[in-house]
C-alpha cells in the first residue's frame, strides 16, 4: 500500500508493508467554497448574533486584530483585505487599525513571514506588530479569572476601541478545538498568564483534550479571559483539504458574537472531521500535517496526542515530521535535550513551578508513559533524539519497518496521512463539543 503522508512542505510517499489490517484515516472535510471571497464578504454583513461589522465599527475611532503566527495555515490574504475596508468604511481611519501576531510564547515573526501571513498588500500598508508575552510592561492587568489565573494581555490590542480576531478552528491537543478565544490568550497573553494556563492544574485534566469543549476547564478559563480583555468580533474559517502541496483552501466561514460564531464553528468541524473506530489498533502511522505544522518538534507532538485516542495501550506510535527548524523555542529545546525519563519529568513538573513550554513535553510524556512511541524527524537536532522517550530513526521506510516489527499479521494499524487534521476516536469514548452555548 502506497502512502502519501503530509511531511514538510512537499510530503512523504511510503510503501507499506503487509499483511496488516490497515485503516486509513483521511483529513475529512466540506468541500472547498467555489467563491471564498464571496462568503467572507457575506459572513461579515451578516455575522452570526450579531449587526454587522461595519454597523459594530461605527462611533469607533481604533481597532486591533489578532493573527495567528506563522505556524497556522490562515488565509489572511483572503479575509483582511474585506475585514480591513469594512472597517475604513465605518470610519476608522488606516492609521488607526493594529494587527497584532498572537505569537504567545513563540518566537516574532520576521518580516518575510509577516508578509506570508498577512498578505503582501496588508503587511506593506497596515501597522503590523509581533507579540511579546515575556515583555511584561507591554501588557495591562485585568485581574484573575474565578479560579485564581492572572490575566494580562497585551496593551496595544487592549487599547483599541475594537478587539477583533481572525483565524481558524481544528481540533486542539488541550482546548478542545482552536480559534475564537485562544487569539486572546493565549495569543497575546503575558507569559505569567500563559504558564498558568498550562499548568499540570489543565495540562493533566482528562477533559482539556482534542475534540471536546464541553466541560473543558481550559475552554471556560479562556472564555472568561476573552470576555475581561471585550473580546468583540471574530472571524474563523474552516479548511478544507489541499489538493496538492498549496494552501488549503477555504470550507466555511464563521464571523460574529465571539462565543456563537465559535461555537457554529465548532460545531461544523466536529460533524465534518470525526471519525470513529469501532475498537483502539495496535498502532498508528501518523503525522503533524505537514508545513507549516511541522516546523518544529513542539508543534509535532499534537500529531502524537491525537493518535493517543485510538491506539491501545501500550500500543505503538510513529510521527513522521519533517522539524524543519528543529526543536522549537530556546527553553523547549534544552528541556527536550536533557536526560531524563517521562516518568521523572511528570514528577518533576509536578512539584516546581511552571517553566515555559513545559506543557508540550508533559502532553508527550502522558503518551509515552502509556505507548511505545517511534519517530522519523530528520530536522530534529541530534542532542534531541536521546531524550525522545521513544526510539528515534533515520529513514522513514526504517522507522515503518520497527513499527511493525514482531506485530501479528490480524494486528491492525491505523494510517493518519495528516495527523491532527484527523479527529479520530474509538466508538466508545466519542466526545460530544456539540452541547448547546
Amino acid at each position: 500500500m502506497r502512502i502519501n503522508f503530509a511531511f514538510g512542505r512537499n510530503g512523504l510517499p511510503l510503501d507499506l508493508p503487509g499483511p496488516f489490517r490497515y485503516k486509513v484515516l483521511e483529513a475529512r472535510s466540506a468541500s472547498p467554497l467555489d467563491q471564498p471571497e464571496a462568503a467572507i464578504e457575506r459572513a461579515l454583513d451578516s455575522p452570526i448574533g450579531c449587526g454587522s461589522l461595519v454597523s459594530l465599527a461605527k462611533n469607533n475611532k481604533s481597532a486591533a486584530i489578532s493573527v495567528c503566527d506563522i505556524t497556522r495555515p490562515i488565509p489572511n490574504g483572503q479575509i483582511l483585505p474585506p475585514l480591513l475596508h469594512r472597517l475604513e468604511t465605518a470610519g476608522i481611519p488606516r492609521d488607526a487599525i493594529t494587527i497584532v501576531i498572537a505569537t504567545g510564547l513563540h518566537r516574532p515573526a520576521t518580516d518575510a513571514e509577516i508578509a506570508e501571513i498577512c498578505g503582501d498588500f496588508v503587511a506593506g500598508n497596515y501597522r503590523v506588530l509581533n507579540h511579546q508575552a515575556r515583555e511584561l510592561r507591554e501588557h495591562r492587568f485585568l485581574g484573575a479569572t474565578q479560579s485564581g489565573t492572572p490575566v494580562y494581555v497585551d496593551e496595544r490590542f487592549l487599547a483599541a476601541d475594537l478587539h477583533i480576531t481572525v483565524g481558524f478552528i481544528e481540533p486542539h491537543l488541550m482546548l478542545g478545538f482552536s480559534g475564537g478565544r485562544k487569539l486572546i490568550a493565549p495569543g497575546l497573553a503575558a507569559e505569567t498568564t500563559i504558564k498558568a494556563l498550562h499548568s499540570p492544574k489543565f495540562m493533566r485534566d482528562q477533559r482539556a483534550v482534542e475534540g471536546s469543549i464541553d466541560d473543558n476547564p481550559l475552554h471556560r478559563e479562556l472564555l472568561e479571559i476573552a470576555r475581561l480583555a471585550r473580546h468583540d468580533f471574530m472571524v474563523d474559517v474552516a479548511l478544507a483539504r489541499s489538493p496538492g502541496a498549496g494552501p488549503r483552501p477555504i470550507a466555511a466561514v464563521f464571523a460574529g458574537d465571539p462565543l456563537q460564531a465559535h461555537h457554529r464553528g465548532v460545531q461544523f468541524v466536529s460533524q465534518t472531521m470525526l471519525q470513529s473506530l469501532e475498537n483502539p489498533v495496535d498502532a498508528v502511522i501518523t503525522t503533524a500535517a505537514g508545513y507549516p505544522l511541522d516546523l518544529t518538534f513542539y508543534q509535532a507532538i499534537k500529531g502524537i496526542s491525537a493518535a493517543a485516542h485510538i491506539v491501545k495501550p501500550g500500543g505503538r506510535i510513529l510521527l513522521l515530521a519533517a522539524c524543519e527548524e528543529g526543536a522549537g523555542g530556546r527553553e523547549f529545546s534544552e528541556m527536550s535535550s536533557r536526560p531524563c525519563s517521562d516518568r521523572e519529568f511528570l514528577a518533576q513538573i509536578a512539584a516546581d513551578p511552571v517553566t515555559i513550554d513545559q506543557w508540550q513535553l508533559e502532553k508527550l510524556a502522558l503518551v509515552t508513559t502509556n505507548a511505545e512511541v517511534h519517530y522519523y524527524v530528520p530536522g530534529l537536532p541530534t542532542p534531541c533524539h536521546a531524550s525522545l522517550w521513544g526510539t528515534s530513526h533515520s529513514s522513514a521506510d526504517g522507522a515503518v519497518r520497527a513499527l511493525l516489527q514482531g506485530l501479528p499479521s490480524t494486528a491492525s494499524v491505523a494510517v493518519i496521512p495528516e495527523g491532527p487534521y484527523v479527529l479520530a476516536l474509538p466508538d466508545a469514548t466519542i466526545l460530544n463539543p456539540l452541547q448547546p452555548c
